[in-house]
């Protein structure tokens, strides 16, 4: 079963090579029908465009040969990780190309307008296409890793659920071994009780990856069981306990000779530059915005002040950078009377203030008007906050604003959390948004701080966009 899972692995992998040469050809011949096409109807001008393959067909060995290099074949990808390889090996794809066409002197036979035009749609394409791509592998049984898990608590929990939340790794959680469980199943898998014939397991069932996570096991005792797994498995992969701090960026270093490891966690902000490129996007991208959005909204505005009395903007303070205070512009979603309506319902309805308790927030809120409701499905009332944008209030991509009567909330993590300025979307809104729990939220926030990188926030914006498509969790 083991050679035969092999096999399939190779062939897999063959397929996906073979699928990457037809992927790189589809957007070749669409570069080429653009540049031959659409480009002089816009540009009359531009030289006449001659279309020969073989004169650019060694620009593919060249595109391979950075992917492979990158690890295309021999690393598995989350979704996101794959997004930014496909896009850091198609960047210097187009630099390698550029490059030898300068060095070669050979330019100016050779469509450099074509290039860019491969080198762009290859950013917004190349994901989608490998990501079907792979996905049609998988289906046809080739290139998966069958994977255990050693433990049954919380850890082996999250680690199930992490594997099932990125079917872009082609991993195939087969079952659970741990001694100490009492359960005979989890997460619908069987738990095996024989963590001492775990060889046989893998053996049988042929399993390439084995996740450790049993956090609560003692130091020699974890030590011991990773190193029985390690020449039994392809790959061993451990869980430590290190929840709540940063990894995004994380780098490993080893000193050998005192057989020592040491986790180097980085400080993204505390290189000005960083900071700096990120503030520069949020006034650019604000100024963008509010130039885009100012007739939809005058059309908003006056849709509010239509479905019920009173203005179309509501101004709350909420808790900035550092702790400091400023006016938050949102469209009123509200009644005029709704602090009165909420105080009546929390007094009145048991049910509505356990919920008001854990969230913060209601499913079923009498205080939100007709036009609110629709605002707040669509994340529209949210709108006005460009302006705290263009002030430099807040920022595109941040924490959640929080109320001044949520302070105390904010007593752990409160330093972490206020050292960026609030944004308009976040980690929180993209996990789940108003389905999370408050504690979860202050949680994911912090999260974020301390793993920000400029990768994360473009993250950040296309999956926001995603949740909003789909409005879900919103209220």
């Amino acid at each position: 079963m083991f050679h035969l899972t092999k096999i399939k692995n190779r062939l897999g992998i063959a397929v996906l090579f073979l699928g990457d040469i037809a992927c790189l050809f589809i957007l070749f011949q669409l570069s080429v029908f653009l540049r031959k096409n659409l480009l002089p109807v816009f540009f009359p001008d531009l030289p006449q465009f001659i279309n020969d393959l073989s004169l650019y067909g060694w620009i593919f060995p060249i595109w391979l040969g950075i992917m492979t290099y990158e690890g295309a074949y021999s690393k598995r990808f989350a979704v996101w990780d794959e997004v930014k390889f496909l896009w850091k090996s198609s960047f210097f794809a187009c630099v390698a190309v550029f490059t030898i066409l300068f060095i070669s002197k050979k330019g100016p036979e050779f469509s450099r307008i074509l290039m860019v035009i491969m080198g762009a749609l290859s950013v917004m394409l190349l994901p989608f296409l490998r990501a079907a791509l792979k996905e049609l592998i998988y289906s046809a049984d080739l290139m998966k890793r069958k994977m255990l898990i050693v433990g049954s608590g919380e850890a082996a929990i999250a680690a199930f659920n992490a594997v099932k939340n990125e079917p872009n790794l082609g991993y195939d959680v087969v079952g659970f071994v741990d001694d100490s469980s009492a359960q005979n199943e989890l997460c619908g898998l069987k738990v095996h009780p024989q963590l001492d014939q775990i060889e046989r397991y893998i053996n049988s069932a042929g399993i390439h990856d084995v996740i450790v996570a049993k956090p609560e096991l003692e130091k020699t005792e974890l030590v011991k069981l990773i190193n029985a797994i390690q020449h039994k498995a392809e790959n061993t992969l451990y869980i430590p306990d290190f929840k709540g701090l940063a990894v995004s960026g994380t780098e490993l270093r080893y000193f050998f000779r005192e057989q020592a490891m040491i986790i180097e966690i980085k400080n993204n902000l505390s290189n000005p530059l960083n900071y700096a490129v990120k503030r520069s996007v949020d006034y650019l991208a604000g100024l963008l915005l509010f130039i885009l959005a100012l007739p939809l909204l005058a059309l908003i505005a006056h849709l509010v002040r239509r479905d019920s009395p009173g203005p179309a903007f509501l101004l709350q303070r909420r808790i900035g950078k550092n702790g400091r205070s400023f006016m938050c512009y949102k469209f009123r979603t509200m009644y005029l009377d709704a602090e009165e309506r909420l105080d009546a319902i929390l007094k009145n309805d048991k049910e509505a203030k356990e919920e008001w308790d854990k969230f913060w927030k209601l499913k079923n809120d009498p205080r939100i008007t007709k036009a609110g409701q629709w605002l707040r499905s669509t994340s529209l009332d949210e709108l006005p906050q460009v302006i705290n944008i263009l002030k430099g209030e807040m920022s595109l991509i941040g924490p959640r604003p929080y109320l001044p009567r949520e302070k105390h909330f904010l007593v752990t993590e409160g330093e972490t959390i206020l050292k960026l300025p609030p944004g308009i979307t976040g980690l929180w809104q993209i996990s789940g948004r108003s389905n999370t729990s408050y504690d979860f939220r202050i949680t994911m926030d912090s999260w974020y701080v301390k793993n920000w990188d400029l990768w994360l926030d473009i993250m950040i914006i296309f999956k926001t966009a995603g949740v909003v498509l789909n409005r879900s969790g919103a209220r």
